[in-house]
């Protein structure tokens, strides 16, 4: 028996612990619907002797309205409704209004207004009147509760796949990318190449921003274009003389901040399809520029050879996941345009950044 006192014990208190705030909530809102309904539309009750008499009879049918308005929120609306089975729901809502409606004028009524309401019917029209304010009210704000409820769990989910698309966009650093630096570094140091200290300073700056200094959601802008810069001269080193690299920058505000890798991907996307398609006269021309009021335009265009090219370049899982955070983290605050020729690729974004802490 203690033991499933114990138990019992342990589920309310995990059941009050889980919902206190819409148990507050539903008191309150019982408080201010049994003030404005029975208070307020009531006279005479100016004198302690009336509202002795007068309160008894108004808890009983408030407490008659509000247990199936309860009933109602919390065993048919997640039980039927939330199911789609919306006929059982209706016919259940009807039969409970109908026991509300006798409860009230063969039980309640009886026992409070015996010689006067008490004694007759005043017809379904008139008790609907009284009963379904009330009921209507209480599934009222148990919706805006819903609502708001869900609100915020659509927020945090919003978070959560903010973080989870920046995480999945670190995880999709080329590993050729990587391996074609380390060989080239090894290359260069066993020729004592001048190049060799660029080179790992580059790498480290770039792997350094990806792993450790983008993790908030937006960063500075001249972090990321001074990274996108790095990230460029490492894939310059790759190419060397097989081809003309281009990078231009015109940021006339630096008081403004972006959401990290979503340019990255496009860079990146250029030299692969370049690179893969061509091993001679490759040409990749990057050019960022930023207004005074935090426009900022992107364009990338690559070359490739069609020949040697395979698949859709505008389609790739990186792409796709970029066109996603776009959606999310600049909603009608972007236009992005991807165009591909026979033997040129372009991408084209502009977007509205934001100001440094907002």
């Amino acid at each position: 028996m203690r033991s499933i006192l114990m138990v019992m014990k342990q589920q309310l208190h995990a059941f009050f612990t889980k919902n206190y705030a819409e148990i507050i909530y539903q008191l309150l809102v019982s408080v201010a619907l049994f003030f404005f309904y029975s208070f307020i539309q009531e006279e005479g009750i100016y004198n302690s002797e009336a509202i002795q008499k007068w309160i008894p009879y108004k808890i009983a049918f408030f407490g008659n309205y509000m247990v199936a308005a309860m009933f109602i929120n919390y065993v048919l609306l997640p039980k039927l409704y939330s199911r789609k089975r919306f006929g059982l729901f209706f016919t259940s809502v009807a039969l409970l209004i109908i026991l509300v409606i006798l409860t009230d004028e063969f039980f309640l009524e009886k026992i409070y207004f015996p010689e006067t309401r008490g004694t007759y019917f005043p017809g379904v029209f008139f008790t609907l009147v009284e009963t379904l304010p009330l009921i209507i009210f209480y599934m009222g704000f148990k919706f805006a509760w819903d609502y708001n409820k869900k609100q915020s769990e659509i927020e945090k989910l919003k978070v959560l796949v903010k973080d989870s698309e920046l995480q999945f966009l670190k995880s999709q650093i080329n590993p050729h990318f990587l391996f074609n630096n380390l060989n080239n570094l090894y290359a260069y140091a066993l020729e004592e190449s001048p190049k060799t200290p660029t080179i790992i300073l580059e790498l480290s700056s770039v792997l350094r921003y990806m792993l450790y200094d983008c993790k908030e959601d937006f960063v500075p802008l001249p972090k990321e274009v001074e990274h996108l810069k790095n990230f460029t001269e490492l894939y310059k080193l790759q190419i060397e003389h097989r081809g003309d690299i281009q990078f231009h920058t015109n940021v006339a505000a630096s008081e403004y901040s972006i959401a990290p890798l979503i340019l990255m991907v496009f860079i990146e996307n250029a030299f692969k399809h370049s690179t893969n398609s061509q091993s001679e006269g490759i040409e990749i021309e990057i050019a960022i520029t930023v207004s005074q009021t935090g426009v900022l335009n992107f364009i990338c265009k690559n070359g490739f050879s069609p020949l040697d090219q395979k698949g859709n370049t505008s389609r790739g899982i990186g792409i796709l996941n970029v066109r996603k955070r776009l959606e999310l983290l600049y909603p009608n605050a972007h236009t992005l345009e991807i165009t591909n020729t026979d033997t040129v690729f372009n991408v084209a974004l502009k977007m509205q950044l934001k100001p440094i802490g907002q």
